[in-house]
C-alpha cells in the first residue's frame, strides 16, 4: 500500500482505541460526578488542533498530532501538568474530591474499555463468521528467512502436535498462548516421517522482528480473473486455471508464483497449468482440478513490471462452524484472556532480558505498515491486528509507571491506604519524571522504527 492508504489505515486504528480509552475514563468520571474540562483524540500541543466544539461544561476536539488523546478532569493531576486547581478550594466535583475507590475505578477505566473493545471485536467475528478450523491435513508455507524456516520447518510440512500433545486443527498449532510457554517444540508430518523441531526461547521477539509468523496453510495458485489484453490472456491462460509448476519447477502456492513471475520481467516463462470447463451449479475446487482438470503448457512474456495480468484466488480449506451467542461470548472471552497473557508473558521476557527489547517494540511507523497490512488482507485480519493493539494499549497502560494509568492507579492506591492526599509537590515530580521517561522512551522508539523499519 502505498504512503497516504498506510497513514489513514494508521490513523484509523489509533483513533478507534483511543476514543475506546478515553471514553473509559469519560464515562466512569461522569458516573461518580466529576467534571469533564476536555475530552480529546490527538493531541492539541500549542493550541493546533483540527476541530473543537464545547458541549456542556466538555470541550470536545481532535488534536493535529494523532498519537493519543486525553480526558481531562477537574482537579486531576495529569500529562497538561496544570497547577491552577491546587491554589483554589477543593470543589465537590473534582476529582481530588472523591475517595479513592472512586478515583481508582476512574483511572482503570480506560484499560477495562481496551479490553471491552478487544472483546467485542471477538465476540462479533465468531458470531458473524463462525469458529474458524483449518485442518492440519493442510500443509505449510515457509516464508525464507522465519523462524520456522530457523527452526527446520519446510513448506509441505503438516503439523502433528505441539509440546508432544496432538493438535486437529492450524489454530491450536499456532495458539498465542503455546507460543508464549517457556519451551515450544513441533512435531510435524515430512513425507512418511515424523520430526520434532524446537522453537527459540526468544520465538516472540523473531517473529516482530520479521513482521508476522512466517508460516501459514497452503494457498493453491487458483486463477481467479485474467484481464484483457495482458501477457496472461494473450497466452490462452484462463479464470478457473490451476497453476501447478513454472519452468519446470513445481509450485503449490501463490506466493511462489507471484515471487517467480515478479523476477522475471520481460523474460519468457513456461507456465504449466491444470483446468476444467466449468459446469453451471458445479463448484470446481483445486483438488478436483488436480485429480479431473486437463493438463496444459503455455509460454508467457511478463511485463517490465514482473507482472502477467492475473489474480490469484486465495482459497483457504477453512471451515466456519457456526455458533450461537453463548458461545460465540465464550469464545470472544477466551481469546481476550489468552492474548491478555500472552502479552503480559511477553512484557515479563523483555524485561527479565529473553526477548530482546529492541525486537520486541514497535512505534507508530510500525503499527502503521502492520496496520495497513492487515487492512489489506481484508477487514477481519484489520480488526484482528486492532483488537490485539487494544489489549498491548490496555497492557501498557496499567504498568505501575509514572504519568501512566497504572502509575496514577498505585498513587491513588497508596492515599486511600493511608488516609490522606500526598503532597501536591511530591506528585507533580512523580508526573514530570514520569512524562519526561515516557517522552525518552517514545523518542528510541521512533529513532528505532527508522533505524530498524
Amino acid at each position: 500500500m502505498d504512503l497516504l492508504t498506510t497513514t489513514f489505515f494508521f490513523i484509523l486504528a489509533i483513533f478507534i482505541l483511543v476514543t475506546a480509552h478515553e471514553l473509559g475514563h469519560f464515562l466512569t468520571a461522569k458516573l461518580f460526578g466529576m467534571r469533564v474540562d476536555k475530552f480529546y483524540i490527538g493531541f492539541d500541543f500549542w493550541g493546533l488542533r483540527l476541530w473543537k466544539k464545547q458541549i456542556g461544561e466538555t470541550e470536545y476536539g481532535i488534536g493535529v498530532f494523532p498519537i493519543g488523546g486525553y480526558v481531562k478532569i477537574a482537579g486531576m493531576v495529569d500529562e497538561s501538568l496544570d497547577t491552577d486547581f491546587q491554589s483554589e478550594e477543593i470543589q465537590p466535583w473534582e476529582f481530588r474530591a472523591k475517595p479513592a475507590w472512586q478515583r481508582m475505578i476512574v483511572l482503570a477505566g480506560g484499560v477495562v474499555m481496551n479490553i471491552l473493545l478487544a472483546a467485542v471485536i471477538f465476540i462479533g467475528i465468531t458470531l458473524v463468521l463462525g469458529e474458524a478450523r483449518t485442518s492440519v491435513t493442510t500443509p505449510s508455507f515457509v516464508e525464507k528467512g522465519s523462524v520456522f524456516e530457523a527452526m527446520g520447518m519446510k513448506t509441505g510440512d503438516r503439523f502433528q502436535a505441539v509440546n508432544g500433545k496432538p493438535v486437529a486443527s492450524w489454530e491450536e498449532a499456532l495458539d498465542p498462548e503455546l507460543l508464549s510457554a517457556k519451551t515450544l517444540s513441533y512435531t510435524v508430518r515430512r513425507n512418511r516421517e515424523s520430526l520434532t523441531l524446537n522453537a527459540p526461547s526468544n520465538i516472540m521477539s523473531r517473529i516482530n522482528d520479521q513482521k508476522g509468523l512466517g508460516i501459514r496453510p497452503i494457498v493453491p495458485p487458483f486463477i481467479e480473473e485474467v484481464l484483457d489484453r495482458q501477457p496472461a490472456k494473450v497466452a490462452g491462460l484462463k479464470s478457473g486455471g490451476l497453476i501447478t509448476s513454472i519452468d519446470a519447477k513445481p509450485v503449490s502456492d501463490w506466493a511462489e508464483v507471484v515471487g517467480i513471475i515478479s523476477a522475471h520481467p520481460g523474460k519468457p516463462i513456461a507456465i504449466r497449468w491444470r483446468y476444467i470447463e466449468p459446469v453451471k451449479g458445479q463448484s470446481i475446487s483445486p483438488s478436483r482440478i488436480l485429480a479431473e482438470g486437463r493438463e496444459q503448457l503455455t509460454t508467457v512474456v511478463p511485463n517490465s513490471s514482473g507482472k502477467i495480468g492475473i489474480s490469484l484466488k486465495q482459497i483457504l480449506p477453512t471451515q466456519r462452524r457456526k455458533v450461537g451467542p453463548g458461545e460465540a461470548i465464550a469464545d470472544g472471552i477466551g481469546q481476550t484472556w489468552k492474548m491478555s497473557v500472552m502479552t503480559v508473558q511477553g512484557f515479563a521476557k523483555i524485561f527479565t532480558g529473553q526477548e530482546e527489547f529492541r525486537k520486541s517494540v514497535g512505534g507508530p511507523i510500525k503499527i502503521a505498515k502492520i496496520a495497513s497490512r492487515s487492512a489489506e488482507q481484508g477487514p477481519v485480519s484489520f480488526l484482528y491486528f486492532l483488537s490485539m493493539l487494544s489489549i498491548s494499549l490496555a497492557i501498557i497502560n496499567i504498568l505501575p509507571v509514572p504519568a501512566l494509568d497504572g502509575g496514577q492507579f498505585l498513587l491513588n492506591g497508596i492515599e486511600g491506604i493511608i488516609g490522606r492526599e500526598l503532597p501536591f509537590s511530591i506528585k507533580m515530580r512523580i508526573q514530570q519524571v514520569g512524562m519526561a521517561l515516557i517522552l525518552a522512551l517514545f523518542a528510541f522508539i521512533l529513532i528505532n522504527d527508522i533505524v530498524n523499519p
